[in-house]
């Protein structure tokens, strides 16, 4: 497994990590991910799989890096002090490692929310802060009301298919060291069917499956690192043999010009 710098910080995180959106594979799944080198797993509490992650990982929790989040419904200042406590309780840890606001909601003064979420790394109860679905503009904005400690990541739609980030959000993530947390990065399942043009060639040239070429692609990129969901232990087993390895100048420019 390949890793990358988490933002500003020394952390080290996988380039493949492991989501559990809408996730029904039970601890395996995971803690196979975990043994592979796939150190990073995202929930949030509106998934309702913190409770799953926080078994999963309760035999790893040193190697583990635990990354969940506050519903866009609960950004008043003290709603995300309440569901930080909710969080922390379902996981079973004292704290969590990675806690991102995951959607933006303009009813909530970003203000009073990032004031909350320096209340909570204060206290301990967060390492680092990230955001998701933020555009460059609203993260400018978040930092200006953060200004003691960095946000390190974005988590943001990203795969062959999905490319809006490229215009301006991912150029700007690269300038301010903020690591970019792709998912759906097989674009819910539908870049990883067998005999698809240029990604069953791009397969067969490496050895790979298709999905491992999709994933492939995303981190390639300096700064993003994946987050595929798979409920399945084979499926985990695929997913992270996507790092250790990279696409040529090539494939990259093929898959570009096919996508």
């Amino acid at each position: 497994m390949n890793f990358k710098k988490l933002g500003t910080t020394e952390v080290l995180v996988p380039e493949i990590g492991l989501g559990t959106w809408n996730y029904k594979g039970g601890v395996e799944p995971l803690r196979a991910g975990i043994k592979l080198g796939a150190s990073l797993i995202d929930t949030a509490e509106g998934y309702y799989t913190e409770d799953i992650v926080g078994e999963a990982v309760r035999p790893f929790r040193d190697e583990v890096i635990i990354a969940t989040k506050v519903s866009g419904r609960n950004l008043a200042h003290d709603s995300v002090l309440r569901s930080c406590e909710a969080s922390l309780g379902k996981l079973g840890t004292d704290c969590i490692d990675l806690y991102q606001i995951h959607w933006p909601n303009p009813v909530y003064p970003i203000e009073g929310t990032m004031r909350a979420l320096e209340k909570l790394v204060d206290r301990g109860c967060v390492s680092y802060v990230g955001v998701s679905n933020f555009s460059a503009r609203q993260m400018r904005e978040a930092q200006h009301y953060f200004p003691n400690y960095p946000i390190v990541s974005n988590q943001v739609l990203y795969n062959l298919r999905s490319r809006d980030i490229q215009k301006e959000l991912l150029p700007y993530c690269l300038d301010n060291d903020v690591t970019v947390m792709a998912y759906t990065p097989l674009d819910a399942g539908r870049l990883c069917r067998p005999g698809r043009g240029i990604l069953s060639r791009i397969a067969a040239e490496t050895g790979k499956t298709e999905a491992q070429v999709a994933l492939n692609w995303c981190v390639c990129q300096e700064n993003v690192i994946v987050i595929p969901k798979a409920d399945s232990v084979a499926r985990t087993v695929e997913n992270c043999g996507a790092s250790g390895w990279r696409l040529s100048p090539e494939q990259l420019r093929m898959l570009d010009e096919a996508f």
